[in-house]
């Protein structure tokens, strides 16, 4: 087990925290201020990491950014005296764990380091179980060629385009590519140009000054420095404003740029790779997207294919996602059966590899049995493939609906799709079992059915965001401290793994 690191420049603290920890026998070890962490950082690294937001020199926050971006998996909590609203955003923008102001209760404050001991480790596992996973998965010609172009630029820094439909595995692509280059062991940075506001994307790309705008505190590093000696991944950047394809057009040409409110340049070495969905052809015609910057960016072009290009792969395909989540929700993987992997096979997946891997997860949450038939597909999946409705209950979209009773015995609720109609609502399958639960005299059922109902819930939301608690929390509308409580209350522990 790795030591946890504290750092803060009032002794006491340290005392006491060392003394707390060492009774829980948490190995640790106590540094006063930033600057040594930065240099022990290049020997070993923390299993968690507890700093004072406030000390001589270096502050917290900047050592928690510089941390950030070097080892983005380490926990970081962060102490403070002054518990005002600034240094509480500041520190959970930045990537806290968590904010712990001060005095604090001892046994919450160890509590919480174990917490974020739990998380790394979790952390870890999952690194682990997917390197232990191919990096991308194809059979068919079209891919075949996909991974030739692979090889053929695993000794070259040329900038690439990517190109194919949603749900391709676009980035997958980018990281192999990265993965397989000389500098393979510099950082791989991804940002999707469709997910950051425009007021913000010249602060996320090139960073800012202190004081450069409202709410600058500290001096932050932009993804061209995070990137630095490595690559950076430009997703979606048909999506990029024409006013920052001028600045990204300036890097690429002279390999210099300035952090928003700076005013010394910056030399970037990195590679970029960028993909997009859209034809950027068609984009410069219409004058959306610079025409000197295309050809810039379209130094070497990988087009994939959708997967209907490569209906051979679904089954092979369908089969890895089902051992993956499997693995992430701690459960034997399902298998599907010949029929179900043809049915696969035939689908027209619009959505491509991401819309099958959904599909996947749904499988090893929803389905009951361990061999999976056609009659278990999603039935918006039957319908707009022409199985029609006799091999399932009809049901409401992304909604929870309860199997109709079989001898009087309630079923865990699974997810259906939208008919459209009242009477084939999830509320009028939940009614049914209702009436089968007060004709048997159970009691009870507010919290039994509310309970069953909560785990539903979080249970698709941790499958929807891969087991990341905190992302599930802000899909759910709850906070993160709710759902850790609600998923220990429900016993959800074992099954759901504590991957936030």
């Amino acid at each position: 087990m790795k030591p946890v690191w504290i750092v803060d420049d009032d002794e006491s603290i340290r005392w006491v925290l060392e003394k707390a920890l060492a009774r829980e026998n948490i190995p640790l070890r106590s540094f006063s201020n930033p600057d040594e962490v930065l240099s022990a950082l290049d020997e070993e690294q923390p299993q968690v990491l507890v700093s004072d937001i406030r000390m001589p020199g270096r502050s917290g926050l900047h050592l928690l950014e510089d941390v950030k971006n070097r080892f983005p998996d380490i926990p970081i909590i962060i102490m403070t005296a002054y518990s005002d609203l600034d240094s509480a955003v500041s520190a959970f923008s930045g990537g806290a764990f968590e904010y712990l102001s001060k005095p604090f209760d001892l046994a919450k404050a160890v509590d919480l380091v174990k917490r974020a001991m739990k998380e790394s480790e979790t952390r870890t596992e999952m690194d682990k179980s997917a390197d232990r996973m191919p990096e991308i998965i194809g059979q068919a010609p079209a891919m075949q060629d996909v991974f030739r172009a692979i090889g053929k630029l695993s000794h070259s820094n040329a900038t690439v385009l990517v190109t194919g439909e949603s749900g391709t595995g676009k980035e997958l692509v980018a990281r192999a590519l990265h993965r397989h280059s000389p500098r393979a062991s510099r950082p791989f940075v991804a940002l999707n140009m469709a997910a950051i506001p425009k007021d913000l994307m010249e602060s996320e790309l090139f960073g800012h000054e202190k004081g450069a705008f409202t709410g600058a505190q500290v001096m932050r590093r932009g993804r061209f420095e995070q990137a630095e000696g490595g690559t950076l991944f430009l997703d979606e950047i048909g999506d990029m404003p024409l006013d920052m394809q001028t600045r990204l057009l300036r890097v690429l040409s002279d390999g210099h740029f300035y952090r928003v409110g700076g005013n010394q340049s910056v030399k970037a070495n990195v590679r970029v790779i960028a993909a997009t969905h859209q034809n950027l052809e068609k984009l410069v015609k219409e004058g959306a997207f610079r025409e000197d910057l295309f050809h810039r960016l379209n130094v070497i072009r990988l087009k994939l294919p959708s997967l209907r290009e490569r209906p051979e792969d679904i089954p092979v395909l369908a089969r890895h996602f089902l051992k993956q989540s499997a693995l992430q929700l701690g459960v034997e993987p399902k298998k599907l059966s010949d029929e179900a992997a043809g049915f696969l096979a035939r689908c027209k997946l619009t959505g491509n590899v991401r819309q099958l891997e959904n599909i996947c997860y749904w499988f090893t949450v929803m389905v009951a049995g361990q061999t999976i038939d056609v009659k278990d597909m999603p039935s918006e999946l039957l319908e707009e493939n022409g199985a029609g409705h006799e091999a399932v209950l009809p049901c409401g979209k992304s909604s929870l609906s309860y199997d109709a009773p079989h001898g009087g015995e309630i079923h865990e609720p699974s997810v259906a799709m939208e008919s459209g109609s009242p009477e084939n609502s999830w509320e009028k399958y939940l009614e049914q079992a209702v009436a089968v639960m007060l004709e048997r005299g159970e009691g009870d059922l507010m919290d039994v059915l509310g309970a069953r109902f909560e785990r539903v819930l979080i249970r698709a939301a941790l499958m929807r965001t891969k087991g990341r608690k905190n992302d599930a929390a802000v899909l759910l509308g709850i906070g993160r401290n709710t759902i850790a409580r609600k998923i220990h209350e429900l016993g959800m522990e074992e099954s759901d793994s504590d991957n936030s």
